[in-house]
């Protein structure tokens, strides 16, 4: 009776963490692009920047990954013939793999805090895609409850990379002809 509760309340904190997960790279860039301003301008960018980031991450992305994995255990405790179907096995493969960009994405944030600056901005604007790649296929996955049908997915993922990545470069390059874009 309670499952769909559970599952709504799993949804909606995988929703807000996602949220977080989109903007948290945003935030980022422009860390990684204030820090290459001149003064005062840097500092306050900076610090307003570093604020932001905090709060995001603190107060809505990690507690709403945690909230997301245990309504999702919970989920699996109480239906554990999920645990049976292949397509089970390939979304949790693809959500060890969102812990694990999640945790990357964890070292950078505390690195940019700290002011260390490692990454350019370029790199945060493609590594802020990995979360839709990661979202995309466990959607797919979770509709579709086929294992084989992810062969197709991944393709999908794929041609979306390409499209991502062209965007990218015409972003660039219309950002070189003028950089108000």
């Amino acid at each position: 009776m309670y499952y769909n509760y559970i599952k709504a309340l799993h949804l909606i904190f995988v929703i807000t963490w996602f949220a977080g997960l989109f903007y948290i790279p945003r935030l980022f860039v422009y860390q990684i692009e204030a820090f290459h301003k001149s003064s005062p301008e840097k500092e306050i960018l900076g610090e307003q920047l570093k604020l932001m980031a905090k709060r995001l991450w603190y107060i809505i992305t990690w507690p709403s990954g945690v909230l997301a994995t245990i309504f999702a255990v919970w989920l699996l405790v109480l239906r554990p013939d999920l645990f049976q179907q292949g397509w089970m096995h390939v979304k949790l493969l693809f959500v060890l793999l969102l812990f694990v960009y999640h945790y990357q994405t964890h070292i950078y944030f505390k690195q940019l805090q700290n002011g260390i600056f490692k990454k350019t901005s370029s790199f945060m604007r493609l590594w802020n895609e990995g979360a839709t790649f990661i979202l995309f296929a466990v959607i797919f996955l979770a509709i579709l409850k086929n294992a084989l049908n992810w062969v197709f997915g991944v393709f999908g993922l794929i041609v979306l990379a390409i499209l991502i990545m062209l965007g990218y470069k015409v972003y660039k390059n219309i950002r070189l002809k003028n950089p108000e874009a």
